[in-house]
């Protein structure tokens, strides 16, 4: 069985390597604190060994409930934000036709999402949408009073019992939420929802890989249990103690070491639009981990060849404190050759008979021979094929690989103190029960 590799060829250069050789024992002594439950946020570690621990009997109680669910629903709205919804969005839109969203499929329910904005116009249109729809809602939420899902939930629940009455209501939800306290876990009770925990030692963004992720992916229709083997064998790598041999230990120290050479900015790039939201999820992972105490790598992500048409001019001159990292996937699902034209009026013939994937290769290619020369050190993740082993593979590799990295730092990785900041101004301008001293200084501070 092949597995993701990391390739380093294209950044080493950019570095001294007498420094780089030090991570190798900076990286394992990361890694150690992680295994023995030692560094920061120790409370935090539920998701390292979830790949090997997941039982056989929740795994079929998700599949089961899935399969439930899109047994009554055309529709399944998942509600939460961060990574709530993330990881399954990411991992449904990888492993989903590009216009499957298109489709009338009666055999397949559509995911849609929900609790993600606070915008009237969506939730105006999703209400529109689900009008004439048999729905059904998964909500995850560990207290239950997050405003943007709370909201959400509130419209699309009282929209289901208003259409279906509040026993048949009850039956289309699904709760994600506490094992025993806050407000969704009070309503569960009351109301009898089939519900998930969220393991109190697993925060947001390391959740995919527990119902947080897996049910929505197991309603959208897709195997569950290879995603969970190919995280289990992304963990098994990881405990490899030979640098070389350790794809997590080697992009954690790469990362750090062009950090430590004021290269800021990383730039994960891919060339398949179905890994998109794959960018998206890394961007939280990354960015709530490791921004913190005026420290880490800005996550930043371009789709290419698209963003070549954009963003590709400043990669190649803007300011030079970037570094790439290039997801690249050997092998398509389907064949697709160009055709050749008779009036050749394109100038296209040289390719006639190519694959179309071979001419996005040699743009990968090119853009990285490019980039290069323009002092952009790249780092390669190859994914054999988008599956679900390898997507379990890669989120793990990245959530590891995260953790080992805020260590480098220094750095708690598995706290967000810098998200309450806008809530608690929010929370002012609304006026919330509670928040009556801070909605005076804030109104004064509007006024000043």
């Amino acid at each position: 069985m092949k597995h993701i590799q990391v390739d380093l060829k294209n950044a080493l250069p950019f570095l001294n390597q007498d420094d780089f050789k030090s991570y190798d024992k900076l990286v394992k002594d990361q890694n150690k604190q992680l295994e023995n439950k030692t560094g920061k946020g120790n409370d935090f570690l539920g998701w390292l060994n979830l790949p090997e621990n997941i039982s056989k009997d929740q795994i079929a109680d998700i599949n089961e409930t899935g399969t439930k669910l899109r047994n009554i629903s055309e529709i399944i709205v998942v509600i939460g934000i961060g990574g709530s919804y993330l990881g399954a969005k990411s991992i449904i839109d990888a492993l989903s036709g590009q216009f499957d969203h298109l489709k009338h499929d009666k055999n397949n329910s559509q995911i849609l999402f929900a609790g993600q904005n606070l915008s009237e116009d969506y939730y105006y249109e999703l209400l529109e949408y689900l009008k004439d729809k048999k729905y059904s809602l998964i909500v995850i939420s560990k207290s239950g009073i997050t405003t943007e899902p709370a909201i959400a939930f509130r419209l699309l629940r009282k929209d289901l019992e208003k259409r279906f009455g509040n026993k048949e209501a009850a039956a289309r939800i699904v709760a994600i939420t506490d094992a025993s306290k806050g407000a969704l876990r009070e309503l569960t009770n009351k109301e009898d929802y089939k519900s998930f925990i969220i393991n109190d030692d697993i925060g947001g963004r390391y959740s995919v890989l527990t119902p947080v992720g897996l049910l929505p992916i197991a309603c959208a229709g897709f195997n569950i249990e290879e995603i969970i083997a190919g995280a289990k064998s992304m963990l098994e790598l990881s405990q490899n103690d030979t640098f070389n041999s350790n794809p997590v230990y080697k992009y954690a120290a790469i990362r750090h070491a062009l950090y430590s050479k004021n290269k800021t900015i990383e730039i994960l790039t891919n060339y398949n639009p179905k890994l998109n939201y794959i960018a998206e999820w890394w961007k939280q992972l990354f960015g709530e981990s490791e921004g913190k105490e005026n420290k880490g790598i800005f996550p930043a992500s371009v789709s290419f060849t698209t963003d070549l048409h954009s963003m590709g001019q400043y990669v190649q001159e803007g300011l030079r404190n970037i570094f790439e990292t290039v997801i690249s996937v050997e092998k398509t699902k389907f064949n697709l050759q160009i055709p050749n034209d008779d009036d050749n009026f394109d100038k296209l013939n040289y390719l006639a008979g190519k694959p179309i994937d071979y001419v996005n290769k040699m743009a990968e290619l090119g853009t990285t021979l490019a980039h290069i020369d323009g002092n952009v050190p790249n780092i390669k993740i190859t994914l054999p094929e988008i599956n679900e082993y390898y997507l379990g593979e890669l989120l793990y590799f990245f959530e590891k690989a995260c953790a080992i990295s805020g260590y480098l730092l220094e750095i708690n990785p598995f706290d967000q103190p810098g998200v309450e900041a806008y809530k608690k101004n929010m929370f002012a301008l609304l006026e919330k029960p509670g928040f009556e001293e801070e909605s005076i200084e804030i109104k004064k501070k509007l006024n000043s």
